[in-house]
């Protein structure tokens, strides 16, 4: 029996099925605000979701692994972006 498809929630009442998102954006500068963190790319619409969700809380939810961990310290494995090491 398949399973039925992951919902995730974006906020704003709003959800999209998880196998449906091919694409997370971060919402930076003057633009974000108000709740507005990320832009969420959905199979099937002609443009972006804004979601009040980070890009990582979503892709947590979608059951992707995380890419650092919650403390801000290194995932062991992840390259180092600074050459001073943080």
């Amino acid at each position: 029996m398949a399973t039925p498809p992951r919902m995730v929630f974006l906020g704003f009442g709003k959800y999209a099925r998880a196998d449906r998102i091919y694409a997370l954006e971060p919402i930076v500068g003057e633009e974000r605000g108000n709740g507005r963190r990320t832009l969420v790319w959905v199979e099937g619409m002609p443009n972006a979701m804004v979601a009040s969700r980070t890009q990582e809380t979503i892709l947590e939810e979608m059951g992707a692994e995380p890419t650092r961990a919650p403390t801000g310290r290194r995932v062991p494995g992840q390259p180092t972006l600074f050459p001073d090491g943080s």
